[in-house]
């Protein structure tokens, strides 16, 4: 494969040419309810060539090996066609050549698919024989093993191996057409023991589903809210990691004048990062998808913007150096500025310290997803409980958080030291390359002011 795509990408034809080949094994599986709703393995393969003259770039994607010589030069007149007056910079980068071993604790390629039906079979069955108002259920489980082979003009060669396994399981309580639900999930990049032993998880979230449907809907208004590490996590990445991606902030002046380095956007104890060196996090990687070697990358420091991240175009339209933050779905799609690991650092304030002085308040748990629209963001929350007078008091549901991210940021008010590493089982989407795995870690943190929606 080296001398293959060696020889490939001298043969010319364009100012920058790469090519990327690999292969992927991929099982997955899924109950709904009693069925065995999908499961299979199978092996996808393919690879693609990216050409760029004068700024035009060109892209061809491809299944099988033959002609690839044509494929360069589709590529190579497609970067032609497109070429433009500005925007086509690479900023520059090490060439280096590596072979990169996959890291495996419990390698998942070890168990039969039998064996791994079977496991998740029992979450089904603890969900399913629950009883009372825990009416339907959904488990599901994936992993993906890849070769990955890339090469370029400037003389990089890589070969790595990757791993991602992600998996959970949801309870769904049922009364009076009310419905809700509980659930756990589970990720990495190398081990397969984090899908095992589930199954007081299992049964807690079944626990949760039931307390719901009698839990009323929270009270709109505006409270200062304590988010838990899942939820603080998700609001790192989604409402600030992809403000960061500087793709976006390369093609938005508006966003550009946001986002311009030095601004203090939060108190001195925020800091936020975002990393692919983390070994076991789902958006752990030695490399990029450009073959340059990732990092740790500080976004916010001491409540300053201090960076964003980049690719090898974004960097050099900007001024600015590569972060190995340029990331593909598949071999179909060109890579793109995505996030790895979004974190925000540990603090020091302790889960009692949060909890003094809020008189009214609300202690929100995971999150069922959210919207982001520029600034502006909405989550909700998995579920919640109220604080009165600095104590955990009643569960409520159907919580939303709504607001500005840069005045959520500024009112950001603790940040905990109970730092916390949990994978999920879900990605990350951006461009129609959906779902890139991710991870987000955080600690607790408080926020003061923010708008609940809810009853009136």
């Amino acid at each position: 494969m080296r001398e293959l795509l060696q020889t490939l990408v001298r043969l010319g034809g364009a100012d920058y040419i790469e090519v990327r080949v690999e292969e992927s094994h991929v099982t997955s599986l899924g109950f709904k309810g009693r069925d065995l709703d999908r499961v299979g393995k199978s092996i996808e393969f393919g690879g693609n060539i990216r050409a760029l003259t004068n700024g035009g770039w060109g892209f061809v994607s491809f299944n099988d090996l033959k002609d690839l010589e044509a494929k360069l030069q589709l590529a190579c007149t497609q970067a032609r066609l497109s070429a433009r007056s500005e925007g086509g910079q690479l900023a520059a980068v090490p060439v280096v050549e590596d072979q990169v071993a996959l890291d495996v604790a419990k390698d998942p390629r070890r168990l039969s698919l039998a064996d791994k039906m079977a496991l998740m079979g029992s979450y089904n069955d603890i969900i399913l024989s629950y009883g009372g108002p825990i009416q339907s259920s959904s488990v599901y489980y994936s992993d993906k093993h890849s070769r990955l082979y890339f090469a370029n003009s400037e003389g990089t060669y890589l070969e790595q191996e990757k791993l991602d396994l992600a998996g959970g399981a949801t309870a769904f309580a049922t009364r009076d057409g009310n419905t809700q639900l509980g659930r756990v999930g589970f990720g990495s990049s190398r081990d397969f023991a984090v899908a095992e032993g589930q199954e007081d998880q299992v049964r807690e979230a079944c626990r949760q589903a039931v307390e719901l449907l009698d839990a009323p809907v929270v009270t709109g208004g505006e409270y200062t809210v304590i988010c838990d590490p899942r939820l603080a996590g998700i609001f790192a990445h989604e409402a600030f990691g992809h403000l960061s991606e500087g793709d976006d902030v390369a093609e938005n002046p508006s966003l550009a004048q946001v986002m311009t380095l030095g601004t203090r956007f939060g108190q001195p104890f925020l800091n936020i990062y975002d990393s692919g060196l983390d070994a076991g996090a789902r958006g752990y990687l030695k490399y990029d998808d450009e073959g340059v070697l990732t990092e740790k990358t500080y976004l916010i420091r001491e409540g300053v913007l201090v960076g964003r991240l980049h690719n090898r175009q974004s960097a050099a339209r900007m001024g600015e150096r590569p972060t190995g933050s340029a990331r593909a779905l598949d071999y179909t799609f060109p890579p793109i500025c995505r996030m790895r690991n979004t974190c925000i650092e540990a603090g020091e304030a302790t889960f009692e310290n949060m909890l003094a002085g809020v008189k009214l308040g609300l202690y929100a748990v995971d999150s069922y997803g959210g919207q982001t629209d520029g600034e502006m963001f909405t989550f909700s929350a998995g579920r919640a409980y109220m604080i009165r007078d600095g104590r955990l008091a009643e569960p409520v549901r159907d919580v939303n958080l709504t607001g500005n991210v840069f005045v959520t940021l500024r009112n950001i008010d603790m940040v905990g030291a109970d730092f916390t590493a949990h994978e999920g089982p879900g990605g990350c989407g951006k461009w129609s390359q959906s779902p890139l795995p991710t991870s987000e870690w955080a600690p607790h943190i408080r926020i003061r002011n923010v708008v609940v929606g809810g009853n009136k």
